[in-house]
């Protein structure tokens, strides 16, 4: 027995060294977690960094975008209109023709006048601008206006006489026309009336 005792166990400085060897795995544990933690937080501080970054460039690339587009629609407008106007000169140079001359007779102004309404129907037709259909045509309210309505052995909504022409350009109108529209015959509701009853 005495050799027992004086035998030192090898459990008990395996116990300490296994628990020395554990609490510095944990330690080395929690450090590498507390550096795995920073490193996280930088890297998401760093990615939020470049999102804001990106979010910033897309919010400007769009201002540009807008403004550029803005210019566009306006430069257009502008050519447009420029376009039309000097496709008008020549209307107005042969109104102003016509009128410079005192000793022109009737006739001659008569010409002069048709001569103005062809350069006005080319100008037009350059420009896309053409009369909307409307005599004898079915009533449309996207293109007609209905001033009136005329008793007709006409089919109902024909459009029976035009007041004033409408005009589109392309496909949207610029003016309806003003139209009187068919209605049925009062004779023939009369007639209808009692047979039916």
């Amino acid at each position: 027995m005495p050799d027992e005792q004086n035998t030192p166990t090898p459990e008990l400085p395996a116990d300490d060294a296994s628990a020395a060897l554990a609490a510095e795995a944990i330690a080395a544990a929690n450090a590498s977690a507390e550096l795995t933690i920073e490193e996280k937080l930088a890297a998401a501080e760093n990615e939020i960094g470049q999102l804001k970054d990106q979010h910033l460039r897309a919010l400007a690339e769009q201002e540009n975008i807008r403004k550029r587009n803005q210019t566009e629609i306006a430069n257009a407008r502008e050519y447009a209109a420029r376009d039309f106007a000097f496709s008008m000169l020549s209307v107005k140079d042969t109104l102003e023709m016509v009128l410079k001359d005192e000793q022109s007779t009737t006739e001659q102004i008569k010409m002069g006048v048709d001569m103005t309404l062809k350069n006005l129907v080319t100008v037009f037709e350059r420009a896309k601008v053409k009369e909307v259909k409307a005599e004898k045509a079915k009533f449309d309210p996207n293109f007609h206006q209905a001033m009136s309505q005329i008793e007709s052995d006409e089919p109902v909504g024909t459009v029976l006489q035009v007041f004033q022409k409408g005009y589109q350009m392309g496909e949207r109108v610029l003016r309806p026309a003003m139209v009187a529209v068919a209605k049925a015959a009062a004779t023939a509701e009369k007639d209808d009336g009692p047979a039916g009853a």
